[in-house]
C-alpha cells in the first residue's frame, strides 16, 4: 500500500538553507503571486528557494500587519520545518486567527494541523484535527474545506485498510471536481484511488488509471509523479505475480525516493520489492530488502500496517537457520512496531490475522533468552511443553467432540429439511427440482432490483430468469467447468447483465448461486439415493461438476455447517433406525 504518498496538502520533510538572492524582485510581486511561485518551486522539487520565499512571505506580511497574510506565511513556512518547529508555526496560526470570525478559519488550521500529524505518524491526532475541520468548515458551509476534510480522513481509511470507503471519496472528487480541487490535487485523487483499487484487487481499473496518470504525468512534465506511477505500476505487476518487472520498477521508485527524502514512499517501495523477491523464491534478496526496510523504519521512525509481514519473514528466516540472536532481534523490533501501530492506529479490526501474535512472540521471546543464557533448561523446557501439548491435546479433543455433536445435529436438521421438502414438493410437480430455498428480499434487495430494472429492461430480465429456471430445472448446474461466461453464452446473452440478475433477482453472486445449488441437489439425492451414498467423495465431487473432491468437501462445509462423511452417516443411521422399527 502507498498511502503516505497522498498528503492533500502538500508537506516536505527536508530542508536546505538556502542563500538569499533576488529578493528585490519578490517586492513587486503579490501575495497571491508569492504563493503561486512557492508551489511552483515545491512542486518541481525546488525546496530551498520555496522555503526561501516562504520566510520572505511571512516577514512582508508581518511588516505589513496583515493578520490574514500572517497566517498563510505561517503555513507556508511550516511545509520545510522540523515537526516541533512546524507545529509552533501551525499554533502561531491559530494564535493570530482566533478573533476572525467566519470565513477559512479555524477549520483551515485543523486541517493543516492534521495533515502534519499525519505525515508524522500520528494517526490518532491527525484524526482528531480532521474532524474538528470538518466540523467547522460544515458550520461555515465552505465545500472545499468540508471536501478537504473528506479527503484526508478518506486518506486514514485508506491507511487503516478501510478502501471502500475510501476509494468512494476519491472516486466522487476524482470525476465531480466541482471547482473545488485543482489539476494538481485531481491528480493525487487518482493516485489514491489506484492504490485503493490496488489493495481491493480491482486490478483492470488500477490499471486503466495508472496507464492514463502516466500519460499525463508526462504531459506535465512533473519530476515526481513518473516515479509514484513507477511503484504504483511496479505494485499492480505484484499484485498479477509478474515480479521480474514488478522488481524493475520497483527499484527504479526506491533509487529516486532514498535520493530524494521522500522517506515513507522509499520504505512501501521497499516492503513491495521484498515482497517480489519472495515471490521469486530469492529469500536472500528479500531479506536485503526487508533489513534496508527495518533500518530505514528505526531511523525515520514511520510505520504501516504490512510491516508486520516484513518481520514476520526476518522472524522466519532466522529461525530457519538457527541463528536465534538475530530471531530474538526481530521479535524485537516486531514487538515495538506491533505496539506502535496497536496504539495509533486502534481500529484496525479489519487488519489480516497476524502469522504471530503478540503473546505467542512474547513467550517466544522468553524461551530464547533463556535458551541462549543457559542449555541446562532443556529437561524442563522439554517437560513443560510436553505438558502444554498435552493440555492442547486434551483441549482439542473436547473441541472436535464439541464440535463433532454440533455437526451431527446440523446434519440431522438437513435430512429432516430434505424430507419435509421432498413430501411438499410431491404435491407440485412444476417445482419438482427446484433445489433452490426461496429468497425473500429484504428492504434493501427489493431497492437493488429497482435499479436493475432501470438499467436492463424488463424484457431482458425476464428472458434471463426464464432461462435460469431452465438451468435449474434441467439441472445443467452439474456440468463441469461452467462458468459466468459459458452459460450468458448458452442464454445468449453478457455477463455483466447475467451477473447483475443473479446478484439482484437470486440474491447471491455467481458462484455461491452455482454452488448452493449443486449442494442442494446434493443434499437431496444423498438422501433418496442410497447407491449415490455408497460412492466414493471424488466420484460425488465429479457427479456435482466439481473439479475435485476437496473443492467439493469444502463448498459443502461452507454451505451447510457440517461435513459431507457426517450427514452421510446420519443418513444411514435414520435409514437402519427404520429397518429395525
Amino acid at each position: 500500500m502507498m498511502k503516505y504518498f497522498f498528503l492533500f496538502i502538500i508537506l516536505f520533510s527536508s530542508f536546505i538553507t538556502a542563500q538569499q538572492n533576488k529578493t528585490d524582485s519578490l517586492d513587486e510581486l503579490k501575495y497571491s503571486e508569492l504563493k503561486d511561485k512557492i508551489y511552483d518551486h515545491f512542486q518541481h522539487n525546488r525546496i530551498s528557494e520555496a522555503a526561501q520565499i516562504a520566510k520572505y512571505y511571512l516577514q512582508r506580511a508581518k511588516k505589513e500587519k496583515n493578520t490574514l497574510e500572517i497566517a498563510e506565511g505561517y503555513n507556508l513556512v511550516h511545509f520545510d520545518a522540523d515537526f516541533p518547529t512546524a507545529l509552533l508555526y501551525i499554533d502561531s496560526m491559530a494564535s493570530i486567527t482566533n478573533n476572525i470570525k467566519g470565513g477559512l478559519y479555524p477549520a483551515r488550521t485543523y486541517l493543516i494541523k492534521g495533515g502534519l500529524y499525519y505525515t508524522h505518524n500520528n494517526l490518532k491526532a491527525a484524526l482528531d484535527n480532521y474532524i474538528l475541520g470538518l466540523k467547522y468548515a460544515k458550520e461555515q458551509n465552505d465545500k472545499k474545506q468540508i471536501a478537504y476534510a473528506n479527503i484526508n480522513i478518506a486518506y486514514i481509511n485508506n491507511y487503516i485498510g478501510k478502501n471502500i470507503e475510501a476509494a468512494k471519496v476519491f472516486r466522487y472528487y476524482l470525476y465531480h471536481r466541482d471547482n473545488i480541487i485543482d489539476d494538481q490535487q485531481s491528480s493525487q485523487m487518482r493516485l489514491a484511488l489506484i492504490s485503493c483499487y490496488l489493495e481491493m484487487n480491482k486490478l483492470d481499473s488500477a490499471n486503466i488509471l495508472i496507464n492514463e496518470g502516466q500519460k499525463l504525468a508526462l504531459i506535465n512534465k512533473n519530476k515526481y509523479e513518473p516515479y509514484l506511477y513507477s511503484y504504483l505500476s511496479g505494485s499492480y505487476d505484484l499484485k498479477v505475480k509478474n515480479y521480474d518487472t514488478a522488481i524493475t520498477k520497483l527499484n527504479n521508485a526506491y533509487n529516486y525516493f532514498s535520493k530524494s527524502g521522500e522517506n515513507s514512499s522509499a520504505n512501501y517501495s521497499l516492503y513491495n520489492l521484498g515482497k517480489s523477491y519472495e515471490g521469486t523464491k530469492n529469500k536472500e534478496k528479500a531479506l536485503e530488502a526487508y533489513i534496508k526496510l527495518d533500518s530505514s523504519v528505526q531511523k525515520h521512525d514511520l510505520v504501516f500496517p504490512e510491516l508486520r509481514e516484513a518481520y514476520t519473514f526476518l522472524v522466519d528466516y532466522y529461525k530457519e537457520k538457527g541463528n536465534k540472536e538475530k530471531q530474538l532481534y526481530y521479535i524485537d523490533r516486531f514487538l515495538k512496531v506491533d505496539k506502535k501501530l496497536d496504539e495509533q492506529v486502534l481500529y484496525l479490526s479489519t487488519e489480516l490475522p497476524k502469522k504471530y501474535d503478540t503473546p505467542n512472540l512474547l513467550q517466544e521471546k522468553e524461551n530464547i533468552i533463556e535458551d541462549l543464557k543457559t542449555r541446562k533448561n532443556i529437561l524442563y523446557i522439554s517437560v513443560s511443553l510436553l505438558i502444554i501439548t498435552l493440555l492442547l491435546v486434551i483441549y482439542l479433543y473436547f473441541k472436535s467432540k464439541k464440535k463433532e455433536r454440533e455437526q451431527r445435529k446440523i446434519a440431522q436438521d438437513l435430512i429432516s429439511w430434505v424430507e419435509k421438502r421432498t413430501l411438499e414438493e410431491s404435491n407440485i410437480k412444476n417445482e419438482a427440482k427446484d433445489t433452490e430455498i426461496a429468497h425473500i428480499p429484504t428492504p434493501e434487495q427489493s431497492e437493488q432490483d429497482d435499479k436493475a430494472s432501470k438499467i436492463i429492461s424488463e424484457e431482458v430480465i425476464q428472458f434471463i430468469l426464464q432461462e435460469l429456471r431452465i438451468f435449474e430445472s434441467r439441472e445443467l448446474f452439474l456440468k463441469k467447468g461452467i462458468t459466468l461466461a459459458s452459460l450468458a453464452k448458452n442464454i445468449k446473452t453478457n455477463t455483466a447483465y447475467l451477473s447483475e440478475i443473479i446478484n439482484t433477482h437470486k440474491g447471491k453472486n455467481f458462484a455461491t448461486y452455482l454452488n448452493d445449488l449443486r449442494i442442494d441437489f446434493a443434499l437431496n439425492r444423498l438422501v433418496k439415493d442410497k447407491k449415490f451414498r455408497s460412492y466414493k467423495v471424488a466420484v460425488i465431487a465429479e457427479e456435482l461438476g466439481y473439479n475435485n473432491e476437496q473443492a467439493f468437501s469444502l463448498a459443502f462445509k461452507k454451505k451447510t455447517g457440517t461435513t459431507l462423511s457426517m450427514y452421510i452417516k446420519e443418513i444411514n443411521n435414520i435409514d437402519d433406525k427404520k429397518r429395525i422399527k
